[in-house]
C-alpha cells in the first residue's frame, strides 16, 4: 500500500495562454511526432512519420509570446508500415535523402501567442526548394512535466504543401499531390 499523503500533487500543464513563460525551449524527439498523410491511388489515405525531428523556439523577447520557430527534420528517418517503401522514399526518386538529407522549417513572422490558434508563417526547405508556407498551430498547454521536472510547453501545428512545388513528382496522379 502507498502512503498517498507523502506523494506530491499531480501535475496538471494550464491550457491557459498566460501560463506560457518566455524562454528558450528545445524540442522533445521523443515527444515530437512529424507525421504526414497522402492520398493513395485515390482509394486511402497513406500515413507515415519522420523520426528523430530537431529544433527550438524561442519565446525570450520582451513581449511574451513573440517568438521564432525552428525545426530540423531528418529525411532519412522516414517511416511507414514497410521498410521497402522507407527505403523507395528515401530514394533518389521520392526524397534524396543523400542529396537532401534535411527538410527545415524557420519561421519568417514572429509568433504570437495572444490566442490558442494562431498561424505561423515561414520557411520550408525541402528536396533542394525552399517555399514559405503557413502553418496553423494550435497551443495545447503549459506546465512542469511530472517526469523530467521541467517546464515545457505544448503546441499542435498543421499544415498542408504541394509536393511537385518542391520537386517530388514521383508518382503523380496515383499517389497524392497534397501532403498533409
Amino acid at each position: 500500500m502507498t502512503d498517498t499523503a507523502s506523494l506530491p500533487p499531480p501535475m496538471v500543464a494550464s491550457p491557459e495562454l498566460h501560463a506560457v513563460r518566455r524562454g528558450s525551449y528545445l524540442l522533445d524527439p521523443a515527444h515530437t511526432r512529424v507525421l504526414f498523410s497522402v492520398s493513395h491511388f485515390g482509394i486511402s489515405t497513406y500515413y507515415g512519420e519522420f523520426l528523430r525531428p530537431a529544433g527550438a523556439l524561442d519565446l525570450a523577447s520582451e513581449q511574451l509570446g513573440m517568438g521564432v520557430l525552428a525545426v530540423s527534420v531528418p529525411v532519412a528517418n522516414v517511416s511507414t508500415s514497410s521498410s521497402v517503401l522507407d527505403a523507395e522514399l528515401r530514394s533518389r526518386d521520392w526524397l534524396d535523402s543523400e542529396r537532401f538529407p534535411d527538410m527545415t522549417f524557420t519561421s519568417t513572422t514572429p509568433l504570437s501567442l495572444a490566442h490558442r490558434r494562431f498561424l505561423v508563417s515561414g520557411k520550408l526547405s525541402l528536396h533542394g526548394v525552399t517555399r514559405e508556407i503557413t502553418l496553423d498551430a494550435t497551443f495545447v498547454g503549459a506546465g512542469i512535466n511530472p517526469v523530467k521536472q521541467v517546464y515545457t510547453i505544448g503546441f499542435d501545428i498543421r499544415g498542408t504543401l504541394r509536393r511537385s512545388d518542391y520537386g517530388v513528382m514521383a508518382a503523380l496522379p496515383q499517389i497524392g499531390e497534397d501532403i498533409a
